[in-house]
């Protein structure tokens, strides 16, 4: 088939022709009784230049009004009451603005107008960022709606600080909420601006009470969470501590005697009736397991050996101290019991109480860090609540008790004020999350949507993260994580081959303005790539040294087809803040603009660098829930 190519950015000759016929009517009409002539005949010439100026309107229109778009849109705001009540209209459907499915047409007047130069036809505001002519290569904005069984595959929002990403988690937020299902926000930074949409969502659903905060830099207003509460297995609960333990391969032994040892703990709390905590697992790690060794030994006694007290009667009289005591405990146990009824849970504790101490300490010194830090100072009764505490009257809570509830957690990290802490309390609650995650996937057959909301998703990587974008969808959960690179993934990790099995799992993507060259790269691979044509001028000359006089030339234009990339990845640096590339499932590609939900002098702060802030109607349907904001 012949490839056809006609330049969209050229001049307006359909404009010049307008006016040429125009001004031949408006003369022939106005100057027909002037002339010697019969005046009808003029008058006929300004019907027949009338009618043919009529023929140019068209394509005069159609090549100003794309001309006109280029000037870009002003932000578009919309009352969190307005939006509730539009919620319904969009049942099974995600709405992520205003905006139209990027296609190969578009790359074409892309790459046309860059040679171009879009600033002929919109002149770059200084007070605006970025290009504002990108999404006008759309046209007329339409609704952008998502089927929500494409999330399921979950959905990572990459782009640079102030583009945007508190904003889409704005609106993904609001409508989880109204959508009556569980959502779990994680936000490092704890911004309140995240608090204020959880909130305020809570409200417009109308049952504010579902709001549940956590804060370790606010513990008087924050609830109690145990991250330890969830689970079918005691070494689940050993497993998902150790995950903590930064590490750069699988197989490292600190790491595995760590989890070897918080086995042996665990299994001994649960020997003698006792729930797990951060603080007792520190507490017989630290201290010494002695006494757990005590308590289960005596506990297995009792139960097998109804005897044992008047057998050890001497033993224990002779024992001076608590470590003698234990040692014969365990020597009775061995002569007397264990060839009848042996344990695997003592055997693992008199094995780690026996163990050579300073050998035990070196083993185990890339945990204690990680139990120090989730257990001191006020997070001692925030992670590892005691219920029925004497003067406590804050909630306790746990992640399975807030999904079953359907209600709307909010945990801010603090990372800004301590890091080290932030990371490890974030990765410790997404590793309960991973647990709460199996225990739908075994026992519930269709369980109800939980949304999860993760922003800077690298400060919490571990493999338990891993495990729930592998795993996460056939137990309900919804991941939406927000980063600014690729590299930060790369960097939590340990390498980049780490951190594309993370993003491996990611089925849709929204990237916002992104200035990182890798991080482009890695958006632009994602997209399909799209075939463009271009014209190729050529010039020559010849001529012969030995006879100047015999002087030939040629010109020639080629069209010409290649194949490059469906979004051009320099122009993700380019992209104005709230304005988005979409890919998602099954390879639509779109292009969006985000609104903000809320008046305009409410988030004149988020956007004080674009003054124009009156929004457009892209749709007869959309104009009812949108606020012109003040000139």
């Amino acid at each position: 088939m012949a490839v056809t190519y006609a330049n969209p950015w050229r001049p307006n000759y359909e404009a010049r022709a307008l006016a040429l016929w125009l001004t031949v009517a408006v003369v022939a009409w106005f100057t027909a009784d002037l002339w010697a002539l019969h005046g009808g005949a003029f008058r006929w010439l300004a019907g027949i230049a009338l009618v043919i100026a009529l023929t140019w309107v068209p394509g005069t229109l159609r090549l100003a009004s794309r001309q006109e778009f280029l000037c870009g849109h002003p932000l578009g705001f919309i009352a969190p009451s307005d939006f509730a009540a539009r919620m319904p209209q969009w049942s099974g459907d995600l709405w992520m603005g205003w905006g139209f499915d990027w296609t190969a047409k578009h790359t074409q007047l892309a790459l046309d107008l860059m040679r171009e130069g879009p600033e002929r036809f919109a002149p770059r505001d200084t007070q605006r960022m970025g290009a504002t002519w990108i999404h006008g290569l759309g046209g007329r904005d339409q609704d952008l709606r998502v089927p929500l069984e494409h999330i399921e595959g979950h959905l990572l929002i990459v782009g640079t600080t102030g583009a945007g990403k508190t904003r889409a988690f704005d609106l993904l937020v609001t409508q989880a909420v109204l959508r009556d299902e569980a959502v779990v926000i994680i936000d490092p930074k704890g911004d309140q601006d995240l608090r204020r949409t959880a909130e305020r969502a809570c409200a417009l659903a109308g049952r504010p009470q579902r709001f549940v905060y956590f804060h370790p830099a606010f513990p008087a207003e924050s609830v109690r969470i145990d991250p330890l509460h969830s689970f079918s297995r005691a070494t689940e609960l050993a497993s998902r501590v150790a995950a903590l333990i930064p590490s750069e391969t699988g197989s490292d032994p600190f790491k595995s005697f760590g989890q070897m040892a918080l086995s042996h703990v665990v299994q001994g709390l649960l020997a003698v009736d006792e729930r797990p905590s951060l603080v007792t697992l520190r507490h017989y790690l630290e201290g010494g397991a002695g006494a757990l060794v005590e308590r289960v030994l005596m506990r297995y006694f009792a139960m097998y050996r109804p005897q044992w007290m008047e057998e050890t009667t001497l033993l224990m009289t002779r024992a001076r101290d608590g470590a003698a005591r234990v040692k014969g405990l365990l020597r009775y146990y061995r002569e007397r019991v264990a060839p009848e009824n042996p344990s695997t849970v003592i055997e693992g504790l008199a094995g780690m109480y026996e163990h050579e101490a300073v050998h035990f300490s070196k083993m185990i010194a890339s945990l204690m860090p990680i139990l120090n830090m989730l257990t001191s100072g006020d997070l001692e009764g925030l992670l590892s609540p005691a219920a029925g505490a004497p003067g406590e009257t804050r909630r306790l809570t746990s992640m399975s008790e807030v999904i079953e509830a359907r209600e709307v957690l909010y945990v801010g990290l603090d990372s800004l004020s301590d890091t080290m802490v932030g990371s490890a309390i974030g990765s410790i609650l997404v590793a309960d999350l991973t647990a709460v995650a199996g225990g739908r996937y075994n026992h519930q057959v269709r369980p109800r949507p939980v949304n999860v909301f993760i922003d800077e998703a690298a400060e919490v990587v571990n493999d338990p993260f891993i495990q729930l974008l592998n795993k996460g969808r056939g137990a309900g959960l919804r991941l939406a994580i927000a980063t600014q690179t690729f590299a930060d993934f790369a960097a939590r990790t340990g390498s980049a081959d780490k951190a594309r099995q993370v993003l491996g799992n990611i089925n849709n993507v929204v990237a916002l303005r992104v200035l990182d060259a890798e991080t482009q790269k890695y958006i632009a691979e994602s997209l399909p790539m799209a075939r463009v044509v271009s014209i190729m001028a050529a010039h020559g000359s010849t001529t012969d040294s030995t006879n100047p006089l015999l002087y030939t030339g040629n010109t020639g234009e080629r069209l010409m087809e290649e194949e490059v990339e469906l979004f051009p990845p320099a122009l993700l640096g380019q992209l104005p803040n709230f304005e988005y590339v979409a890919l998602w499932s099954g390879g639509r590609v779109s292009k969006g603009r985000l609104p903000i939900l809320g008046a305009p002098r409410e988030a004149v702060g988020t956007m004080a660098q674009v003054p124009v802030v009156a929004e457009l109607p892209p749709t007869p349907q959309a104009e009812p829930m949108v606020a012109a904001a003040p000139e």
